[in-house]
Formats: C-alpha cells, sequence, structure tokens
C-alpha cells in the first residue's frame, strides 16, 4: 500500500513571522496616534495682590523709594552684596580678568537684572490682561569695551560701559504672537532697569 504525504494548505506561522507582523500593527497605529502635548501654565501672580499695588501707585504716583544694599569686598574681585535679610549676592571676575570664576561678573549681573525685571513686567501685565503664559525666557547679550580695565588700562576716549544689549523674549501663551508683541513691548517701555540703563541717573560716589 502506498501513502502519499499530501502538503498541508496551512502553514503555521513562524515566530519570525509573527514577531514581524506585530511591528507592523505597532507601526500602523503609531501613525495614527495623536499626541497631545499639555503646556503647564507659570506659577501665577495674585491678580488681587496686583490689583492692590496698582491702585496704592496710582494714589501717590510722585513717590520716591530709596533701595538700599551694601557690598563687601571678600578678597581678590570678589565681592558680597548684602539685600534686606536675604543672602550675600555673590560677584567675581573670570579667570580673564584675574578673577576666580566663582559667580557673574558686575557687567553680566547688570544684564541679569535687566532680563529679570523685564520678565517680572512681562509677567505682571499678562496677568493684568487675562493671558496665561506657558514659557517666559530671555536671552540677553550686551556689547562692552572693557580695554580701560577700570582706569589703569587705555586711558584714551571711549564710550564705557555698554553700548548695545539686545534682549530675545521666548514666550507663549493662550494670546495671539501680536498680543504676545504688544505685552513685551509695553513691559520694555515700563521697566524700571530698563530706563535706568536707557536714561541718565545722577550719581554720587564719594568717600565715606
Amino acid at each position: 500500500m502506498q501513502f502519499c504525504n499530501e502538503t498541508n494548505r496551512f502553514t503555521k506561522p513562524s515566530l519570525i513571522q509573527l514577531d514581524r507582523t506585530f511591528y507592523l500593527d505597532e507601526i500602523a497605529m503609531a501613525d495614527t496616534t495623536v499626541t497631545a502635548q499639555v503646556k503647564t501654565p507659570l506659577r501665577p501672580i495674585s491678580k488681587v495682590g496686583l490689583d492692590k499695588l496698582a491702585e496704592t501707585a496710582k494714589a501717590d504716583p510722585t513717590v520716591v523709594k530709596a533701595l538700599k544694599v551694601k557690598t563687601v569686598c571678600e578678597g581678590q574681585f570678589r565681592n558680597l552684596t548684602y539685600v534686606r535679610d536675604l543672602p550675600a549676592h555673590v560677584i567675581d571676575e573670570p579667570p580673564g580678568l584675574l578673577g576666580e570664576d566663582t559667580a557673574p561678573n558686575p557687567s553680566e549681573a547688570v544684564l541679569a537684572c535687566l532680563g529679570s525685571c523685564l520678565s517680572v513686567g512681562i509677567h505682571a501685565n499678562a496677568t493684568m490682561r487675562g493671558i496665561t503664559l506657558t514659557k517666559l525666557e530671555l536671552e540677553l547679550e550686551g556689547d562692552i569695551n572693557i580695554t580701560g580695565v577700570w582706569g589703569i588700562g587705555d586711558l584714551s576716549d571711549k564710550r564705557l560701559g555698554f553700548t548695545d544689549i539686545r534682549v530675545k523674549v521666548d514666550l507663549e501663551g493662550d494670546a495671539s504672537r501680536e498680543e504676545l508683541d504688544d505685552l513685551v513691548a509695553h513691559s520694555n517701555v515700563w521697566s524700571p532697569v530698563a530706563n535706568t540703563l536707557r536714561l541718565p541717573v545722577n550719581m554720587d560716589v564719594s568717600l565715606k
């Protein structure tokens, strides 16, 4: 008797084939999946507090407040500046200016103060306008000639201090591009630090 071995029409798939099929299904699902990115709002400023602050300012717009700090030289170019009851704010110089590079130098601190002041104004005005911000970052750079080296270098006639400062604001929130542009421009106009840099300031430096 002869037996005929008939080949099965249905072949059991191999593990490799199963893995490949599963992988292709995963790709197909990934292609049709839409990922929603939820941006977290910045920690909010009290709207009630801002309203009270604004009303107080409008009640007597001629008030001038004297701010006070104390700077103590620790040695070399490292200085500690004390403000209110806060920990000392450190200022140093980079190695290229013979410092220990432990903190920003005075000119860098000026840029930092400007950036912080603009940021405060932008966030405050956004709150007053009902705009929720999810991102607020500022990049600053300034051009400065330091060849005078505090009066011991080249003493020829030149502009001392920053000649140009550029600020780029990376701002995101539930407002249009035009509204965000206006927010930045308005904050620049009313920034105390920006105006200190733009306008002449009466300064008296004398021996105690």
